[in-house]
């Protein structure tokens, strides 16, 4: 073969060719892929990559920050998916891919999956934790409304709340509750009733519909707004089988719109039946005190010492003068054993004194000084000796020993 038969392309020269063959071909530019995620990555720029695989083949993928914006799940690499788009060659690589321009949850639909992710991830979050749940008020003076002011929910709120606790001031916080910007706009409300103090008790939710109908409440910034309210929040969302995102994170979920009217206040009926329980009791209960009072008087007037005041005082009188009697014989005794330790101690000290001795005959011998002298070598030292007898003293003055 010559060279002049063949034509020379280069490298990007033949994919361009591949591309636009691809780009051709109708049944290639729409198309329904079925497979398994895996490798996801999602780049700072929005886009995501991923491949797409079955037991025998895979499939490389590109999902584009515009196409992405209207995901309501997050992809996840095990996530069995139809990925809708056209197939065709990235020049740079000689590689065909599939271009998504929609990804679809395969078995589980698109929404209720979506619905599952975020109510796990704000799960272990602790968005929905037990401790965190607030107290609603017994008796709210005034309670905010999040609704539609067209719905039929919010006039069977109205109906309720007035029939039930008249007393309770409804303000309406207008909001769209389904579209696009519903959840911002009630994530908006709850957060300036919370800023202008607007209430004590919030009712967040609206009438029934599909699960489409009611998406602006399985929306994490309502929930997010919802755990961080500092008013309490009933959720009331749809039917009683509707269950959203908004009533695990609410202190209180109702399961209709006329529910949370009931849970939100009592009912005046069950008040005046309990006012009346109250006050037959508080009245036996005064009946009572008012009987025993009256007991108690009685029980004073009958006293003998109302009854003669005089033999009260003539008693006293006795009881002193006994207590006198005793004060003085217990003192008489106490000063008579005194005396009697006195005169033993008197005749013990009076044994032991040296002048018993002195009356026995003996005399005392003593220095100038008059320190005792006990023997003769220490008398014959003194120049002179005092003896001192029974009836008197002699100075004396030692010659010898």
């Amino acid at each position: 073969m010559s060279r002049q038969e063949v034509s020379i392309l280069s490298v990007t020269q033949l994919n361009t060719l591949i591309k636009a063959a691809f780009d051709h071909v109708p049944a290639l530019q729409n198309v329904c892929v079925r497979g398994e995620i895996s490798n996801y990555k999602l780049y700072p720029s929005g886009h995501h990559y991923f491949t797409l695989k079955d037991a025998e083949g895979s499939l490389k993928c590109v999902l584009f920050k515009s196409n992405a914006a209207g995901l309501r799940f997050r992809p996840q690499n095990g996530t069995s998916v139809l990925a809708v788009g056209r197939v065709s060659v990235y020049p740079r690589d000689g590689a065909y891919q599939l271009y998504c321009t929609r990804l679809i949850p395969d078995g589980t639909g698109e929404l209720q999956l979506a619905f599952e992710q975020l109510k796990q991830r704000l799960y272990e979050e602790g968005i929905f934790e037990l401790s965190h749940k607030k107290q609603l008020p017994a008796l709210p003076q005034r309670i905010g409304i999040v609704t539609s002011p067209a719905g039929a929910a919010i006039h069977d709120m109205l109906r309720i709340l007035g029939s039930r606790y008249p007393l309770a001031k409804v303000i309406l916080l207008p909001v769209r509750v389904q579209g696009e910007s519903a959840a911002g706009e009630i994530a908006g409300a709850i957060a300036y009733a919370n800023r202008k103090s607007l209430c004590d008790l919030l009712i967040v939710g609206r009438g029934g519909g599909s699960i489409e109908d009611l998406w602006a409440f399985n929306e994490e910034i309502v929930a997010r707004a919802i755990y961080t309210s500092e008013i309490p929040v009933i959720s009331a969302v749809g039917h009683e089988p509707d269950v959203s995102i908004s009533d695990f994170a609410a202190d209180l979920r109702a399961a209709t719109p006329s529910n949370a009217a009931e849970l939100a206040v009592p009912d005046r009926a069950e008040l005046y039946a309990r006012l009346e329980t109250l006050q037959k009791s508080m009245s036996a209960a005064l009946r009572r005190l008012s009987q025993l009072s009256r007991s108690r008087l009685e029980a004073i007037a009958s006293a003998p010492a109302l009854r003669d005041p005089a033999m009260l005082i003539r008693n006293r009188r006795l009881a002193l003068d006994q207590l006198t009697e005793d004060l003085i014989r217990a003192e008489r005794e106490k000063l008579t054993e005194a005396r009697t330790e006195l005169a033993r101690l008197a005749a013990a000290l009076d044994a032991m004194s040296p002048l018993k001795v002195l009356e026995r005959g003996y005399a005392c011998v003593r220095d100038e000084e008059g320190r005792v002298i006990q023997t003769a070598a220490a008398a014959r030292q003194e120049a002179a000796l005092e003896l001192r007898f029974r009836d008197g003293s002699l100075r004396v003055r030692p010659e010898e020993t």
